[in-house]
């Protein structure tokens, strides 16, 4: 996490410099009037604090604010976007006694990051996010830490809170990870199938699954985290442009009813490392790439017949498949090769 602290202060220098030093990946902005106070290495500023701000907001990950919370306040509204897009950010007062969580306190860590600053000033953390005040865990962070996407961002809070009243919640989750991160804090039911879930009465739900649900199973109370545990392997002619790639991937996920978010790389051959369609799609959706060379590819045993054209043009016996093996460790192909217009594609399930 690259984390940004200003201070507009002598003492707030001071503790910047600490929190600086104990920190570390950290960068102190300080007033320029009180730049002597933070030693080597601050970056003094001289113009305002809201230009400053705007400079520097998209720039990182958090922001440790020494000054007053109204202040920090009216600085960050403007930049403000989404609770899964905004930095974390912290407030302490100058004298050290309080490190606050004020914004983007879970998914963004400003809650880990208030207690980091606490840590090293010996300041008190304050967190008022209801789940971490009781000592709860919460699906947000739970999908944080996993490293799942959350299909609708604004049902965690309806969640969250059903936690806190003790209400039931029906979880299907073949990873397990539910139960291991709550054990018995909340009023959860385990459920092997959806449907059962869904017909057992509780008040919420909460599906850890790549697959897309039906529209009527989706009630306002439904909670879907979506495990990466997909591999894409693609493979194309040159030339080909991202806008046909990402229409090929859409058909076929959503035939097979796969959710885009659990897709957690793309695996194509050596010989596609510089094609500008295959890199913008990847790009476009943040998937990493992995790139096999030849032999690699002719190595795993896959059911499709041999690829005419591939064995000319790079000397392998096929792309899809055997990428889409590769680029999931192992995992089971779900579609096999299909080829439509310019793409070739197939896709399988990290074990």
């Amino acid at each position: 996490m690259r984390i940004a602290i200003i201070a507009i202060t002598r003492n707030g220098a001071r503790l910047g410099t600490q929190l600086r030093d104990g920190l570390g990946s950290a960068e102190l902005y300080v007033l320029q009037k009180f730049a002597g106070q933070a030693g080597t290495g601050a970056v003094p500023f001289a113009g305002e604090l809201k230009g400053l701000v705007a400079e520097l907001w998209p720039a990182f990950d958090g922001f440790v604010f020494i000054m007053a919370t109204g202040i920090v306040v009216r600085m960050v509204a403007p930049h403000l976007v989404a609770k899964d897009l905004d930095p974390a950010v912290v407030v302490m007062d100058d004298a050290g006694k309080f490190a606050v969580s004020l914004l983007s306190g879970h998914l963004g860590g400003a809650n880990e990051l208030a207690c980091r600053c606490a840590f090293v000033t010996g300041a008190r953390e304050v967190i008022t996010t209801a789940t971490d005040a009781n000592n709860l865990p919460s699906f947000d962070m739970l999908a944080k830490e996993e490293g799942w996407a959350i299909d609708d961002l604004c049902r965690v809070k309806t969640l969250n809170a059903l936690i806190l009243e003790g209400e039931e919640i029906a979880v299907v989750d073949p990873t397990d990870r539910v139960r291991t991160a709550f054990h018995g804090t909340a009023r959860l039911t385990f459920h092997d199938t959806f449907v059962e879930a869904l017909q057992s009465g509780a008040k919420g739900f909460v599906f850890v699954t790549n697959r897309r649900l039906p529209p009527q199973a989706q009630a306002d109370s439904l909670l879907i985290l979506r495990p990466r545990n997909l591999a894409l392997g693609i493979g194309c002619n040159s030339g080909t442009g991202a806008e046909e790639i990402a229409a090929v991937v859409d058909a076929q996920m959503k035939r097979l009813f796969l959710s885009l978010k659990s897709v957690a790389c793309i695996g194509s051959a050596v010989a596609k490392q510089e094609e500008a369609g295959l890199l913008a799609f990847a790009r476009e959706h943040g998937l990493p790439l992995r790139f096999f060379e030849s032999g690699e590819l002719n190595g795993v045993a896959v059911p499709s017949p041999p690829s005419a054209h591939a064995l000319e043009a790079i000397g392998a016996t096929g792309v899809a498949e055997p990428a889409a093996v590769l680029a999931s460790s192992g995992g089971r192909l779900l579609l096999k090769k299909i080829k439509s217009g310019n793409v070739t594609l197939a896709i399988a399930e990290i074990p």
